[in-house]
């Protein structure tokens, strides 16, 4: 089955899309952005730019992060990070529904072998 991919534009100030939604959850559930990073086979590099970039194109930012220590360091999601996944997650839901029959039809006549 054809899958739908959301990604919101937000005019000059960056995207959002799957990937950055999954590292934001991941974040949440790790407290962690290099454990977030890596629970999804992505560099510490890349997990904290992906972080930024997310942040930057925010006038709040969505994860907050403390440096490590002795104690360790972390990360959490503030309270605008999970409006965030609960409005992505929504839109998500909702295209998904609208679009269901159209996925079916495009499966349909698309090369892909059919399943079930």
């Amino acid at each position: 089955m054809p899958r739908l991919s959301i990604r919101i534009d937000f005019d000059d100030e960056g995207r959002l899309g799957p990937g950055k939604v999954m590292l934001l959850e991941r974040i949440a559930r790790e407290g962690s952005i290099s454990a977030a990073g890596r629970s999804m086979n992505m560099s510490y590099k890349r997990a904290w730019e992906l972080v930024a970039d997310i942040n930057r194109s925010f006038e709040k930012p969505l994860v907050t992060a403390q440096t490590g220590g002795r104690s360790g360091g972390g990360a959490a999601l503030t309270q605008r990070g999970q409006e965030l996944i609960r409005h992505y997650r929504a839109i998500e839901r909702k295209a998904l529904s609208a679009t269901a029959a159209h996925l079916k039809a495009l499966q349909a006549i698309s090369r892909s072998p059919k399943r079930g």
